[in-house]
């Protein structure tokens, strides 16, 4: 993947005492697009986001990294799913988002369906890449997620390289190298956090209020989210399609970001069904 040529804008955000590390793309001109919200995996700096500003380059995107990751000073205390919808919530309201599209990979994806959730009336498509309806998933292989949590994919980067295919179903290539050159590893809490949150989520006792327009993404080669976990939340959510990216890992939005983003813009251009 080439060097973004769309950056965003990165700064910390008090949300009444939580410290966020923010990015922010804004467009030139008027919006055309409703902004969306990305939501990141587990672990994954905003760094790792890059890519967004030129596959979706006529939207304001949102993003930000979760407290101990990245460059977001961990918090004192666990939080909850509902907890970190309320401040991408907050950080909405601060850049003037009344209506937007969401989007979430991995563990963002369900940060995204608990967003998606709460602020249903705020929310006009929903975008679910590679993710889950939570503890209840169907799991990985285990080599794929043994390796989830050694903390060398963070710190060596041959380590990452010459286990990339095993971890996520892709192969390294160049894409890869970038995904690579652009993590931080995350504070040891702050990661152990993240798994808190999942820990006994699931989306499915809530799943059927969540009515809007969803795109369900999968990779049929996802070591650590199988296909089958996809299915699962296409048939629970009242108005979702599953599109299988062939060939794909766990990180088809990077090794085959052209292709995916061609689909993501197709699904959030077309016009919204007229209530009956």
């Amino acid at each position: 993947m080439a060097r973004p040529t769309r950056m965003p804008e990165v700064t910390m955000q008090d949300l009444d005492g939580v410290m966020l590390r923010t990015a922010y793309w804004p467009v030139s001109g008027a919006a055309r697009e409703l902004p969306l919200v990305f939501f990141n995996g587990i672990g994954a700096n905003l760094e790792l986001t890059l890519g967004l500003g030129d596959m979706f380059p006529d939207r304001e995107i949102l993003t930000f990294d979760v407290p101990g990751v990245g460059l977001s000073p961990v918090t004192q205390w666990p939080y909850r799913h509902w907890m970190a919808a309320r401040w991408a919530r907050k950080l909405a309201d601060r850049l003037g988002f009344e209506s937007v599209d969401v989007m979430g990979v991995s563990w963002g994806g369900a940060l995204a369906q608990q967003f998606a959730f709460q602020y249903r009336n705020r929310v006009n498509k929903l975008i679910l890449c590679a993710t889950s309806s939570g503890m209840t998933m169907i799991p990985g292989q285990p080599a794929s997620l043994s390796k989830m949590v050694d903390t060398r994919r963070y710190t060596d980067p041959e380590y990452m390289r010459e286990n990339f295919a095993t971890l996520y179903g892709d192969m390294a290539d160049p894409s890869a190298d970038n995904h690579i050159g652009n993590l931080l590893p995350p504070d040891p809490k702050g990661y152990l956090y993240q798994l808190l949150a999942f820990a006994g989520w699931s989306s499915l006792p809530f799943i059927r209020f969540v009515k809007m327009p969803t795109l369900v993404m999968m990779g049929d080669k996802d070591s650590i989210v199988p296909l089958v976990n996809g299915q699962i939340l296409t048939w629970a959510l009242p108005d979702a399609r599953l599109h299988v990216v062939e060939g794909g890992g766990h990180l088809f939005l990077v090794t085959r970001a052209a292709e995916t983003a061609g689909v993501i813009n197709d699904f959030l251009k077309e016009p919204l069904a007229k209530a009956a």
